[in-house]
């Protein structure tokens, strides 16, 4: 299992976490992964620690597809790679509904489809066969409906990748986790829980694998996962410092009825706590929704104590299935900790 950093999106203002990011790579890290929601974009962000750094690779983690085109998006990940040496790694995801028509101002649509499209449309372009075309229900290229000049002809990447660029899906729900191990190279799950990775994403991964039609899809396929890190003696404090994502996400990130998390928590067997959280948290009693955030959600969900329970929790992850451990961590001496554990 190889380990990552996570720094995230920036909050009310930017930081630069380069030194966290060398340090991770002395380290022997194997990536870093920025993400975006409606402030800091990710594509800068790792552009920059690539440029301060030579080994350890960059990820987005994740691009929200209704942001950019999908050309555009290929057009970003080949400048990427390229001036990375290869480093670059491509995590994508539809985000939700309040994001894309409350920011980006796109219908949020059908996700599973808009994303199938998406992905194909990326690396054809990224391939370089042939002139880019492509006539679906999301996207056509060349556009000739509405307002249409009528002088669009497809065209091919100018630039000649020298390098191959991985796709990561951003993936809770059961058919759209079954879309990414069907059409992507990896799987990018949010607040994953080891101890119900079998009852809740065995299904849909081994559906995606077999649409695949390759027998070997499975052993190379990278589930990475991004999960709080705390190596410490109170972990109680530890604990506070993860809620609030919690109550954000599964209380706050989307309408009562229409919220992925809030749907993974249940899944998960917390359904009495996330109804509780969504229901203060939409009601504004956000400290309250924090509050109810129950200790055994955040445990599923982490690695938090003392470094012989982090070494627990890490083979946990491992047994689980997963490839690629993301630490989420502002502390220098937790990705030593980490780093000496997993070895």
């Amino acid at each position: 299992m190889r380990l990552g950093l996570n720094v995230g999106y920036a909050g009310s203002e930017i930081r630069d976490h380069t030194e966290l990011v060398q340090e991770a790579e002395r380290l022997g890290y194997h990536s870093v992964w920025a993400a975006e929601a409606y402030g800091s974009d990710v594509v800068t962000p790792l552009a920059w620690y690539a440029a301060r750094t030579e080994r350890i690779s960059v990820g987005a983690g994740i691009m929200q597809m209704a942001a950019r085109t999908p050309a555009m998006t290929a057009m970003t990940a080949l400048t990427l790679s390229e001036l990375s040496g290869g480093r670059f790694i491509l995590g994508l995801g539809v985000s939700g509904p309040q994001v894309v028509e409350g920011w980006h101002g796109r219908p949020y649509g059908k996700p599973l489809g808009l994303t199938r499209e998406y992905v194909a449309i990326v690396r054809q372009a990224l391939a370089r066969e042939k002139p880019l075309t492509h006539d679906g229900h999301h996207y056509q290229i060349p556009y000739t409906g509405e307002g249409a000049t009528g002088l669009g002809k497809p065209l091919r990447l100018i630039t000649h990748p020298r390098h191959g660029v991985p796709i990561y899906l951003a993936a809770i729900g059961p058919r759209n986790v079954a879309l990414a191990a069907e059409i992507a190279d990896g799987w990018l799950p949010a607040f994953y829980s080891p101890e119900h990775a079998a009852a809740v994403w065995a299904e849909p991964l081994a559906e995606g694998f077999a649409r695949a039609g390759d027998p070997g899809k499975a052993e190379r396929f990278d589930v990475a996962v991004a999960a709080p890190v705390a190596i410490t003696e109170v972990p109680e404090q530890a604990r506070w410092a993860v809620k609030p994502a919690l109550a954000l996400y599964v209380g706050g990130m989307g309408a009562a009825g229409r919220n992925f998390y809030f749907d993974l928590a249940c899944r998960y067997g917390f359904e009495e706590a996330a109804t509780e959280i969504q229901r203060l948290y939409l009601d504004g009693r956000r400290r309250d929704a924090i509050a109810a955030v129950p200790d055994a959600l955040v445990d599923a969900t982490s690695l938090i104590g003392p470094k012989p329970r982090v070494r627990e929790r890490l083979e946990a992850f491992r047994e689980a299935g997963v490839t690629t451990l993301v630490a989420m961590t502002d502390h220098p001496e937790t990705l030593r900790g980490l780093a000496e554990l997993a070895a």
